[in-house]
């Protein structure tokens, strides 16, 4: 299957999607006109892809094949982190039971996998079809974690957990390539983290721009 045609385009929509969310999200606000059309658009080049070949979906990793094994390498880390982020918010009195985590449990999820399709198999695949990352699996890893963590700049605390969070991700997509199963984890560890170490309401944020 061939998709060098693809590379530059999909390379530049991710970057142009890294830049409105500086502009949109963090600059203005717009939490969430940005995430629904994000989310929209990558659903809709998903489609448009698969329209013209219908072996992308596997490529790429939506399929339920190794979904049970990705996980059950992924839980202890949801386990952990939900762990520490509790403790966090006991120590620091950040109340836990919020009504407002339940809508946010449940989609932040889609939104997780949307950002590992843009890491792993858009950024990820087309790098490691490259001479200079397909050599040394390291770089890859390195390359796509540090664009993740980047992306969370200027929380230095987050950049640093985000880093080795998708160290862990793209290790388990190399192994197993279900993207299901790294999207659901980075919703429920996102949550955990926004909620109970950030003390932020994804959920009044998403709508403080009306």
């Amino acid at each position: 299957m061939e998709h060098e045609h693809f590379r530059f385009i999909e390379l530049l929509n991710v970057a142009l999607t890294v830049m409105l969310k500086f502009i949109l999200m963090d600059w203005l606000g717009m939490r969430a006109f940005y995430i629904a059309g994000i989310s929209f658009f990558w659903l809709g080049y998903v489609i448009y892809r698969y329209y013209l070949d219908p072996s992308v979906l596997n490529y790429w990793g939506y399929k339920r094949k190794n979904f049970g094994k990705s996980m059950g390498i992924l839980l202890p880390f949801i386990g952990i982190s939900l762990c520490i982020t509790l403790v966090n918010s006991k120590l620091n009195r950040i109340p836990i039971l919020n009504p407002h985590i339940i809508p946010v449990i449940i989609l932040y999820p889609i939104w997780g996998t949307v950002q590992q399709f843009m890491l792993v198999c858009i950024v990820g695949q087309n790098l490691q079809n490259t001479d200079f990352f397909s050599k040394r699996k390291y770089r890859l890893l390195i390359a796509v974690s540090g664009l993740f963590g980047l992306i969370h700049y200027p929380y230095w605390s987050l950049m640093i957990f985000t880093f080795i969070m998708e160290l862990i991700f793209l290790r388990v997509y190399m192994q197993w390539r279900n993207i299901w199963a790294i999207g659901v984890s980075h919703g429920l560890i996102a949550t955990f983290l926004l909620y109970f170490v950030l003390n932020r309401d994804l959920w009044i944020e998403l709508f403080a721009w009306f």
